[in-house]
């Protein structure tokens, strides 16, 4: 699903250099859902490219998958920024003026796992979701199977994170390889 030329978010379609498309194969068995484009990722127009995107690159390659058969998008396609000029979190409106571009990727990927980076992603999809409760966890969805994850970065700030993300991300290697038989 391509997004192009959208206004519908006056602040976000004003402050952007470029809508990010999400990136992999359409016929991707996993899908990773980040919250929005940082600096690198609107500047190049690529989601996960900054060092969010080595963490999870690493991640992926140590649980035996890659950037080449996933795909990766967020939940908000367009930088949100804060008044200092640094990243912000969406605001609620801006994920739900979103989500229906997400939703229509959801559908069109038909992924065989959906996975959220990040409280943001998963409360776009789960209003009541809970990182710290429902991570690493495998969720039947009328949209898909979810496996909710911390968000690469969040390493960045608190190393004690690592081995927890790396130990939810092999759960999520060993999900595909049991849901393919």
């Amino acid at each position: 699903m391509q997004v192009h030329n959208c206004y519908k978010c006056t602040t976000l379609s004003k402050t952007r250099t470029n809508i990010v498309q999400g990136k992999g194969p359409l016929d991707a068995k996993i899908m990773f859902i980040g919250e929005a484009p940082g600096f690198n990722e609107d500047k190049l127009g690529e989601p996960f490219i900054g060092k969010a995107g080595a963490i999870l690159n690493n991640l992926l390659s140590m649980s035996n998958l890659t950037r080449d058969n996933v795909y990766v998008t967020n939940a908000v396609k367009c930088r949100p920024i804060n008044l200092e000029g640094g990243n912000r979190r969406p605001t609620d409106e801006e994920l739900e003026t979103c989500l229906p571009y997400l939703l229509t990727e959801i559908e069109e990927i038909k992924p065989e796992l959906i996975c959220t980076l990040g409280a943001t992603p998963l409360l776009a999809l789960e209003p009541e979701g809970v990182i710290s409760l429902m991570h690493g966890r495998l969720f039947d969805r009328p949209y898909g199977k979810l496996i909710p994850l911390y968000h690469p970065a969040s390493a960045i700030y608190n190393r004690d994170l690592y081995p927890i993300q790396l130990e939810d991300m092999k759960f999520v290697a060993e999900s595909l390889a049991k849901m393919e038989g």
